[in-house]
């Protein structure tokens, strides 16, 4: 499993990860509904990276299991971390003035979505899109 990792440290490594992240999909066969769905919930990860975890990286990798096969991304950043994981995911929430959608959005776009973070060490968001059979 080769993992490509890409700095997100401005808007233009945002655009470099969405470029990434679709050229993998493209790969294998995912049709354009689903490329969209994860390019969408990536560059969400990815814009708060930057915005809030003061820059960080996305490791991307093609996964199996079984007979599937799908794209994951881990997003990591060594920022001030989220006090309250439960709040952050709730729609509606934003720290920053946006719509509030980001982190709820990105799971439900998503197949699997897992986030761990500790204030004052950082935050570590992993996505995967399994492609259908």
């Amino acid at each position: 499993m080769d993992i490509v990792v890409v700095p997100l440290r401005s808007d233009e490594d945002v655009v470099r990860l969405r470029q990434a992240v679709r050229n993998s999909l493209v790969s294998i066969g995912f049709s354009l509904v689903d490329q969209t769905k994860l390019i969408t919930a990536a560059s969400e990860l990815a814009r708060n990276t930057v915005k809030y975890g003061g820059g960080g990286e996305a490791h991307l990798a093609r996964v199996a299991n079984g007979m599937r096969t799908g794209v994951s991304l881990v997003f990591v950043d060594q920022g001030p971390g989220i006090a309250n994981i439960e709040e952050a995911m709730a729609d509606g929430f934003t720290s920053g003035g946006g719509l509030g959608l980001g982190l709820g959005g990105a799971k439900r776009l998503s197949d699997e979505f897992d986030m761990q973070s500790a204030v004052g060490k950082g935050t570590t968001v992993r996505i995967t899109k399994w492609k259908p059979f």
